[in-house]
């Protein structure tokens, strides 16, 4: 079973998220909203499919990457996330919520063996094929 097919996104804690947008929109030219931005690709295997990866800023007193006491969480992209947690728990992971499904597509956390939040992606409708602005 292939488990992690790519990183879904880079999430950190920072003192003024607005700022660091802004300073990497006006530095690095990334097209920041309040949550961050998102990078879109292609499938290597299938270049009418696209995917993105994700990357965003959180104020340092966000709750969202509790229980670690990290800054930061990264989300893989995985394929058939419900098989996968069935495997992570008979190995003794630590999962530390059910897999919640939204519109864009199913995920769950869990920690490594150092206390890190880790957020599992399935993405949905976005693997669909691309228009030809994407």
């Amino acid at each position: 079973m292939e488990k992690v097919t790519g990183l879904g996104g880079v999430f950190f804690k920072c003192d003024n998220p607005q700022e660091m947008n802004d300073w990497y929109a006006r530095n690095l030219g990334l097209a920041t909203s309040e949550h961050g931005t998102t990078f879109k690709w292609r499938q290597v295997d299938n270049p009418s499919k696209q995917g993105t990866t994700t990357w965003s800023t959180f104020p340092q007193d966000t709750t969202y990457f509790n229980p670690s006491a990290k800054p930061f969480m990264i989300n893989y992209r995985v394929e058939n996330i419900v098989e996968l947690v069935a495997e992570l728990r008979k190995n003794d992971v630590t999962i530390l919520d059910e897999i919640a499904e939204y519109a864009y597509g199913k995920f769950v956390h869990l920690l490594d063996p150092e206390g890190n939040i880790l957020e599992l992606w399935e993405p949905a409708a976005e693997e669909a094929p691309a228009n030809e602005d994407g």
